[in-house]
């Protein structure tokens, strides 16, 4: 059993910053993928920022720039720096980990809300 927990949304004003964080515990093996998805409402969840196992990093287009994904392996810990925020940037913010050692399994934290507010 994998739990994933973020921390580090609030409410911050445009062009500010926050730093979201995600720690998995439990039965981990083997971390593949960490990434960051955001949901707003009435919108679908997206891919937002990506970490592989190998140091590949991806970002969705909208967020290059101004978002900065990193990992601490030895902590099992992913990170989201956000900066230069846009009230765009609004929505809940869900950790997502690709965990296993012989089956790899998808993994969900519960979700963080980041507001921006102009």
């Amino acid at each position: 059993q994998v739990q994933l927990v973020e921390s580090g949304g609030g409410l911050v004003q445009a062009g500010g910053s926050l730093r979201l964080s995600c720690v998995a515990s439990g039965s981990i093996f083997s971390i593949r993928t960490m990434a960051w998805f955001r949901q707003a409402p009435g919108k679908q969840r997206e891919l937002v920022a990506a970490a592989t196992d190998g140091g590949t990093r991806n970002y969705a287009d909208s967020v290059k720039g101004r978002f900065t994904i990193s990992r601490d392996n030895a902590k099992n810990t992913v990170f989201l720096q956000m900066d230069s925020l846009k009230p765009e940037d609004t929505a809940v913010y869900y950790c997502n980990a690709h965990i296993g050692w012989v089956t790899v399994q998808n993994y969900w934290g519960q979700g963080t809300q980041v507001t921006v507010s102009s």
